[in-house]
């Protein structure tokens, strides 16, 4: 319709230096590729994920998940201490890109199937709060192919890991942003939030 407005798609990343989002939690995250670095970024957790809440996670929003990222946020969050930020998180729709059959276990979880980036333009379209990708390497590089990202907020870490998953791979379509914000970070880690150009 005319004039419609969309709601925003915003992915939430955290990267190396090199550009790698890959496992940055836990070694056994995500091992595929031969990957061995996993849980590069947990030593600056104490004061990257305060800010994380504080700047990315203080609105409204709904969250999209590749399976993988999203089975490991189900099974954290709904048994996490009580706080603000799990009330948030265990509250938010989870939309959840999944061809495994079976109910989600986490509450107010939907599955997508089929045409996904039809699926997410469907989602774009309706009222809503900003819609939020965390993790989920694969969904994020469907989600560039077909144009369907208003905004990076990216947290890079003073790391390198070599090989592993990147947040932009190398066929990436080529597109221009715009810095709408800058932040340094006392333990070294950057933050910048990139929109649409």
């Amino acid at each position: 319709m005319p004039g419609t407005e969309m709601r925003e798609l915003a992915v939430l990343s955290f990267v190396t230096l090199d550009g790698v989002m890959q496992s940055p939690s836990m070694p056994e995250e995500d091992s595929s590729g031969g990957f061995s670095e996993g849980g590069w970024a947990t030593p600056y957790w104490d004061i990257v994920m305060p800010h994380v809440a504080r700047i990315a996670m203080s609105q409204p929003y709904d969250m999209l998940f590749g399976r993988r990222t999203y089975d490991i946020f189900a099974d954290h969050w709904p048994n996490a201490p009580k706080s603000i930020q799990s009330d948030r998180l265990n509250a938010a729709r989870k939309y959840v890109v999944t061809s495994q059959p079976g109910p989600l276990k986490w509450e107010n979880s939907y599955a997508l199937t089929g045409d996904i980036a039809e699926a997410v333009k469907e989602l774009k379209a309706q009222n809503g709060p900003l819609l939020q990708v965390h993790g989920s390497a694969r969904l994020i590089q469907a989600l560039q192919a077909n144009d369907l990202i208003d905004e990076f907020r990216v947290w890079t870490f003073p790391v390198v890991v070599g090989a592993g998953k990147r947040l932009f791979e190398s066929n990436v379509t080529p597109r221009h942003y715009v810095l709408k914000r800058s932040e340094a970070l006392e333990n070294g880690v950057t933050h910048h939030i990139l929109g649409r150009a």
